[in-house]
């Protein structure tokens, strides 16, 4: 498990932005690439090409997950049990 011990920590109430970042920083990174390397191959510069890609798509996955975030939730809600 990762320790962040010195590092002065946000407050709670932006977990879900910060959750959001981050998964769409991941999500988008897996997509763009394969999509870069499924279109052009293994080629020299391919890191480079990858990041190109990945940069404008993080940003709009970014936007498309803070405004998604509470419909999603309530779908979820509609579709699971509640525990108890």
């Amino acid at each position: 498990m990762l320790q962040v011990t010195r590092m002065r920590k946000l407050p709670a109430r932006h977990a879900p932005a910060l959750f959001a970042f981050l998964l769409s920083g991941v999500m988008s990174l897996l997509v763009s690439s394969l999509a870069v390397i499924r279109q052009v191959g293994w080629v020299d510069g391919i890191l480079g090409l990858c990041v190109q890609s990945w940069l404008p798509a993080w940003g709009l996955a970014f936007l498309v997950a803070l405004v998604l975030v509470r419909p999603i939730r309530k779908l979820v809600g509609l579709l699971v049990e509640a525990r108890g």
